[in-house]
């Protein structure tokens, strides 16, 4: 099975895409952590990702949809994968379309996480104050440009993703557990 885990920045995907991999063995293919370890090992993408993010921008385009396709060959994507962070825009979606067209693969669900806003910024608060090691994009103004550019960029895509029949919303003001829990039940319908 193949889903996107959509929400804004700090709702909670990283962590509801872990507990779906530990359930169903599906990879979590986050976009963002391909990009960090790359600006880690200071790759020529990494450091073009580096600058792009550091001030929360979005990455282009054929950079992510490179990585996304060589990644989702990998033997481990064979029984399905979580994309985590992409697509962001509707040009990326239509890419990952055309690019599981393909593949002759399919995107079986689009998982929307829903938390307010004012939430999602006390939490990336007490991430900052909690943790000895913080990432560079980890500061308010950053977070709050990141939320921006969700609700300017990614956002339009959830009626993209509505049209085709594929969207489901789950609400992320609730307990992790309870989150999951809906998770769960919408997977379910696709067995």
């Amino acid at each position: 099975m193949n889903i996107i885990l959509f929400g804004p920045p700090g709702a909670g995907k990283g962590t509801q895409a872990a507990l779906i991999t530990k359930r169903h063995g599906w990879p979590q293919l986050s976009t963002g952590d391909m990009l960090r370890a790359a600006v880690a090992a200071k790759t020529k993408i990494g450091k073009k990702a580096k600058k792009i993010m550091d001030k929360g921008d979005l990455v282009p385009d054929d950079v992510v949809v490179g990585i996304i396709s060589e990644r989702i060959e990998e033997p481990d994507c064979a029984g399905g994968f979580i994309l985590d962070g992409f697509p962001r825009t509707i040009p990326q979606a239509e890419a990952l379309d055309a690019l599981l067209e393909d593949k002759s693969l399919k995107l079986d669900c689009v998982l929307e996480i829903k938390v307010d806003d004012a939430v999602l910024i006390g939490r990336i608060e007490n991430r900052i104050e909690e943790s000895s090691e913080t990432r560079s994009d980890d500061n308010v103004e950053t977070f709050k440009n990141r939320l921006e550019v969700y609700y300017q960029q990614t956002a339009p895509l959830l009626p993209y993703y509505e049209e085709q029949g594929k969207l489901r919303t789950v609400d992320g003001m609730l307990s992790i557990e309870e989150v999951n829990e809906q998770v769960e039940e919408i997977l379910s319908e696709f067995d």
